[in-house]
């Protein structure tokens, strides 16, 4: 029997940590989720990440960050970390934001949502605004829960709801599954089989 392989995770937040957790759990290797860094936004991996890649001469680290507005993940890496990754260091990049990976389970989030299924994007990378795209599904949510923790609350400068990040971690790790949604986000199926 092959030994579990300790990979730390550095992540922009705690839905990236959920979205990086299931994808570990989802890979064919013998890989199991160790220690979290960051979840303080994208600013803490750019500063650090090499820093990261020294520490993964010595053991495996899995970095996870959004697209956002870079024109594509090969120039985000490269203008992040100009030195040649250690081999230890997984570093991938969600196609505009990790919410992308979520969409791209497209029936079980539309069920979860509460809106029908072809109301989400049939490319999950494709959508320019995927954070937008669900608080604008939310919005119209058959769900109470959902229309009122997801979307931000009238009057407030907010960008998501009180409850966005534990209504979609709740999905994450309830009901995604990343080896059915790597057919509508091609930087989902990269990052799965990077991991594999």
């Amino acid at each position: 029997m092959t030994q579990p392989v300790s990979v730390d995770l550095l992540v922009e937040d705690v839905l990236s940590e959920a979205a990086a957790t299931r994808a570990v759990a989802a890979s064919m290797s013998p890989l199991v989720v160790g220690v979290t860094h960051g979840k303080q936004g994208f600013g803490y991996i750019k500063k650090r990440i090499a820093a990261f890649n020294r520490a993964a001469l010595g053991s495996p680290y899995f970095a996870l960050t959004d697209l956002d507005e870079a024109p594509c993940a090969p120039g985000l890496i490269q203008d992040w970390l100009p030195e040649t990754p250690s081999p230890n260091l997984l570093f991938r990049v969600a196609g505009r934001e990790v919410e992308s990976w979520l969409l791209a389970d497209r029936d079980r989030f539309a069920s979860f949502i509460g809106r029908p299924s072809s109301q989400l994007p049939p490319d999950a990378d494709a959508e320019p605004d995927p954070k937008a795209k669900i608080i604008s599904l939310a919005r119209r949510s058959s769900k109470r829960r959902i229309r009122e923790g997801v979307p931000p609350r009238p009057g407030t400068s907010a960008r998501i709801g009180p409850a966005y990040n534990d209504i979609l971690t709740e999905f994450v790790y309830a009901q995604w599954k990343p080896r059915e949604a790597v057919n509508r986000s091609d930087s989902l199926k990269r990052c799965i089989a990077a991991l594999d």
